[in-house]
């Protein structure tokens, strides 16, 4: 595999940095602050082609591969994780779904709009008492006719308000049984269908993060993708996709805070000389700069196989597992630091530290991370 960007990476990475510099950097701690979720700034984002990164061109969308899907979320996190997180779960999750699984009339209805950033997707799987237990999930479809009746609750959804259309997997079968969760696309609008309680979070908190309602929802079987009980399948596949994308969200806020804790320690004096000079301060670097790279490296090799169309569940795991922990560890480190500075809001690594969290527990916990590859590697 070649480790060195493309001009296309290049130029990605140059437009979405000035991007995030022009347009999210000036407002992300008033939202991070207030839980404003800024949809304008997705749809300005749509312009740029960013909102269906991976969707093809004959549906409006950029038509790229992984490499480039990833230079985009990195970038975004770099300077805010919420953003680069809602443009992860709208990519990835949704989109992503329907792309790979929608027929084409369902593909060409809703990714022109997804794309376009006209319409924000949403995704739903976890409920309260089902996060990693999903196949025991309590939200039922039941057919009706041509109809299918839907009840129940999601939790944790991202853009659960604001999100013009859902994807949501609801369970068709009896509990713990094979094939018993079947995917749908619901429009925001529906009867029967409202959000809920509004997560008010640790960090991420200008991605909004809301339950999803279903009352007797009743949507036309024509709203359903793929076979009756192929949901739970269809989510594992999105999935692999998805840890990418986290891989990718944890990748840039690790960039940021170190980029962030390597410029504080050459302009920090202590004793008459810059910080840096301390082998404390350094080694604290060298270990930043060292983990980032092993990230990127299982990153790049989950998204090579993602673009060949090779199975490669293990392999998004590990980046997935591997990029969320040390951004976190890095996160730490450059609180560290910056000191007493670090812990105060007029620098930019405590929102690191506190952002970074969600990404060793999102799409699968770090747990079910060593899971999905231990099984991979005791059944090889």
């Amino acid at each position: 595999m070649d480790f060195q960007y493309t001009d296309t990476q290049l130029q990605i990475a140059d437009m979405v940095r000035d991007f995030a510099n022009k347009h999210i950097r000036p407002d992300m701690m008033k939202w991070d602050e207030e839980q404003i979720f800024p949809v304008e700034l997705f749809k300005q984002m749509g312009e740029l082609g960013l909102m269906g990164v991976l969707v093809p061109t004959e549906y409006g969308g950029s038509g790229l591969g992984y490499f480039e899907y990833v230079t985009v979320i990195s970038e975004i996190a770099k300077v805010c994780g919420s953003i680069g997180l809602s443009t992860a779960a709208h990519n990835s999750l949704c989109t992503g779904h329907i792309l790979t699984f929608g027929n084409e009339e369902q593909k060409k209805k809703y990714l022109p709009k997804l794309a376009s950033g006209e319409w924000i997707g949403a995704w739903g799987l976890t409920e309260a008492n089902t996060g990693s237990d999903a196949g025991n999930m309590r939200c039922t479809a039941v057919k009706d006719g041509n109809e299918w009746v839907i009840n129940g609750t999601k939790n944790w959804i991202t853009h659960g308000k604001s999100g013009n259309v859902a994807v949501v997997l609801a369970r068709t079968g009896e509990p713990r049984t094979k094939s018993n969760v079947t995917a749908f696309i619901v429009e925001r609008g529906t009867p029967g269908f409202s959000a809920g309680k509004k997560e008010n979070k640790l960090g991420m908190r200008a991605s909004e993060t809301t339950e999803l309602i279903f009352d007797n929802c009743r949507i036309p079987d024509s709203q359903r993708m793929g076979e009756v009980g192929d949901g739970f399948r269809q989510a594992m596949k999105v999935l692999d996709g998805g840890r990418i994308s986290i891989a990718a969200l944890a990748l840039g806020m690790a960039q940021g805070a170190y980029e962030a804790s390597l410029k504080y320690s050459k302009e920090r004096e202590q004793f008459d000389q810059p910080i840096a000079n301390f082998q404390a301060i350094a080694f604290k670097l060298a270990d930043m700069y060292a983990k980032i790279s092993a990230a990127e490296a299982l990153i790049y090799q989950a998204a090579d196989l993602k673009n060949r169309g090779e199975k490669m569940s293990k392999e998004s795991a590990m980046a997935k597992y591997y990029a969320s922990e040390i951004s976190v560890q890095i996160a730490t480190d450059a609180v560290q630091i910056f000191g007493g500075y670090g812990y105060t809001k007029d620098f930019p690594v405590e929102k690191y530290y506190r952002d970074s969290k969600l990404c060793t527990i999102g799409e699968g916990t770090s747990e079910i991370q060593k899971l999905v590859i231990s099984r991979d590697i005791l059944n090889a």
